[in-house]
């Protein structure tokens, strides 16, 4: 088995929760059942626990495909199987709202860069596993929250997103926009693993002045949200 340069655990458990930020890993492994950090190198955390007695993982992806992919790979070498996105995106539709979840269908991305190197001259279309993000989508539901299932824009230049870009993402089917659902959908597709997303919408980009500005309202929906994910991936093969 190839051994990690970066993540510096033993092994993770099959299935596997993924967020960007370090603060959301903490936050997630404090609902967790005997959760252990089994990594702190490059400030990537990762932690192991039990979820409603089923042994989950928890890890920190950070921003941007690139150096995600990276983390999805090395999770998959050290046994994840399902990786499930919890992460935080823009509404590029006005019709959604700030507090929304999105489930993405696909998630559109620009050519080149990782793409380019991973598959060469073929346009992958990067999708979720249908079964798990169907799952994700009935569970929020359940749970009374309002969910979109439509594709996503993986961006890799964050301020890069101007009105012009925005409103052409959205005239393409898009809802919102995001850092790296399409690399995780790509790799795990690529090495036979699954995955999927569930997404807060905690801010606007054609109605600037909404956003989720409150931690602590921003805490109490995406605790929501990893109820969802981790009861989904507990119910997983």
């Amino acid at each position: 088995m190839t051994m990690p340069y970066h993540i510096k655990a033993e092994r993770v458990a099959g299935r596997v929760l993924v967020v960007g930020d370090p603060g959301r890993a903490r936050l997630v492994a404090g609902m967790l059942e005997d959760a252990r950090l089994v990594n702190e190198n490059r400030g990537l955390l990762v932690y192991n626990g039990f979820w409603r007695g089923v042994e989950v993982s928890v890890a920190t992806h950070g921003m941007g495909g690139a150096g995600a992919a990276i983390v999805f790979e090395e999770l998959l070498q050290l046994g994840g199987r399902t990786l499930v996105r919890l992460g935080t995106t823009g509404a590029i539709r006005g019709e959604v709202e700030v507090g929304d979840f999105v489930v993405p269908s696909s998630a559109f991305h620009h050519p080149g860069g990782l793409f380019l190197q991973y598959f060469g001259d073929i346009c992958v279309s990067p999708s979720p596993d249908l079964e798990l993000a169907w799952l994700l989508a009935s569970e929020a539901r359940s749970a009374g929250l309002k969910v979109w299932t439509a594709p996503v824009v993986s961006s890799d230049a964050f301020y890069a997103e101007t009105g012009e870009v925005i409103s052409r993402w959205a005239s393409f089917g898009a809802v919102s926009v995001e850092m790296e659902c399409a690399t995780l959908f790509a790799v795990t597709r690529l090495r036979g693993a699954r995955s999927a997303a569930i997404l807060l919408v905690n801010g606007s980009l054609v109605q600037p002045g909404k956003r989720m500005v409150s931690e602590s309202e921003l805490e109490e929906r995406l605790v929501k949200g990893a109820e969802v994910a981790l009861d989904v991936l507990a119910k997983s093969p």
